[in-house]
C-alpha cells in the first residue's frame, strides 16, 4: 500500500466491531500480559496487520516502534513511528534499540534490512501472498517472536473458525457480482488486475473481478471501463476522499460507461481493513460480500 493509502486516521474506530450487525467473535485480547524470557523484549513492527496481532495477544508493551501503516487499533497510532514500510531507515530504526523486527516481504529497501540484521537484530518477514495462509503465518510469527506461541495458537484457532464461517456464508450465495476495484489515493486512478490484494479480496468475497487481462494496477480509462462492465465498483474510504467525495467520484466520465453508474453502486471500506490481510480479514470479506450482493439483489 502507498503512503497515502494509510495516512488518514479517521474512521478507524468501528473496524473491530460487528459487520452488518453480525458479530465476529474472538477478536478480543488474549494471553498473559507478561512475555516469556525467550521472547523479544523490544519489538518493532513493520506491518499494520502484525501490529494488530501484537495487540490481540496483549503484548503491546513490547512495541518500541511501528511503521506508518500501524494505525489500528487507535492506540497503535501513538507508538513511535519508523516511517513508511518501503522507505525505512536503518539509523532511525536501530535508534529504538530493538532486539527483534517483524514485517512482511513488502518491507524495505533490502539494504536497510541487511544493515539491521548486521547490527545483531533478529528480522522475521512474512511473504505477502494475499491468502489466508499469510494471515495464519503472521499470527504464528508474532507468537514466536514474543515467546507466546501457545497463546498465538489459541488466537489462530478462533480466527480460523471465523474464516471458515465467513467462507461458508460466501459459498451459499447464488450470485457472483461482477466488480471492479479502483485505487485512487494519489495521482490518476488505477484499476486492480490479477496478483493484487484487491483481486484476492474480490475472489474471497464471492465476486468476479471485471479486470482479468493483466496483473497489477493500470490506469483507469474509458475503454477499460466500457469493456469491464462492472456491476459494482469498490474503493477505499481514503480513495474516495482523495477524489473529493462520492459525488465527485461519480462525475468521472469513464464511470458513466459502466452498469454500476446507473445505481451509483459503490462499496467502500477503510484501506487497512480491506487490504491489510491481517486478523480483520474475515470481517473485511464478510462486509465486501454482503454489500456487493445488496447492489445486485
Amino acid at each position: 500500500m502507498s503512503r497515502q493509502l494509510i495516512s488518514r486516521r479517521g474512521g478507524l474506530q468501528w473496524l473491530g466491531a460487528a459487520v452488518a450487525g453480525t458479530a465476529l467473535p474472538g477478536l478480543t485480547r488474549a494471553a498473559s500480559p507478561v512475555a516469556s524470557a525467550a521472547g523479544a523484549q523490544r519489538l518493532v513492527s513493520l506491518s499494520g496487520a502484525l501490529t494488530e496481532v501484537v495487540y490481540l495477544l496483549n503484548a503491546q508493551s513490547l512495541l518500541v516502534g511501528t511503521d506508518s501503516t500501524s494505525l489500528f487499533p487507535e492506540a497503535a497510532q501513538k507508538t513511535p513511528k519508523v516511517g513508511y514500510v518501503r522507505q525505512l531507515s536503518a539509523e532511525g530504526l536501530l535508534s529504538l534499540k530493538p532486539d527483534a523486527v517483524i514485517g512482511t516481504s513488502e518491507a524495505g529497501p533490502p539494504v536497510v534490512l541487511d544493515q539491521i540484521r548486521q547490527a545483531g537484530v533478529r528480522v522475521s518477514l512474512v511473504a505477502a501472498r494475499h491468502d489466508w495462509a499469510e494471515v495464519q503465518e503472521k499470527v504464528k510469527v508474532v507468537g514466536r517472536e514474543i515467546g507466546r506461541a501457545a497463546d498465538a495458537e489459541q488466537l489462530l484457532a478462533r480466527l480460523d473458525a471465523q474464516w471458515s464461517g465467513v467462507q461458508a456464508q460466501v459459498a451459499k450465495a447464488r450470485r457472483k457480482p461482477r466488480v471492479l476495484f479502483v485505487m485512487s489515493h494519489s495521482g490518476s486512478p488505477q484499476v486492480a488486475g490479477r496478483g493484487t490484494a484487491a483481486n484476492a479480496l474480490i475472489r474471497y468475497a464471492g465476486c468476479v473481478n471485471a479486470i482479468d487481462q493483466f496483473e497489477g494496477y493500470r490506469p483507469l480509462t474509458a475503454e477499460a471501463m466500457a469493456s469491464a462492465a462492472p456491476e459494482v465498483i469498490i474503493n477505499t474510504t481514503q480513495g474516495i476522499e482523495a477524489l473529493g467525495g462520492e459525488a465527485a467520484f461519480w462525475k468521472r466520465p469513464e464511470l458513466a460507461l459502466t452498469p454500476a453508474y446507473a445505481k451509483k453502486a459503490l462499496v467502500t471500506l477503510e484501506a487497512s481493513h480491506l487490504l491489510g490481510f491481517g486478523p480483520r480479514l474475515p470481517s473485511a470479506v464478510q462486509a465486501l460480500h454482503m454489500r456487493t450482493l445488496q447492489w445486485v439483489a
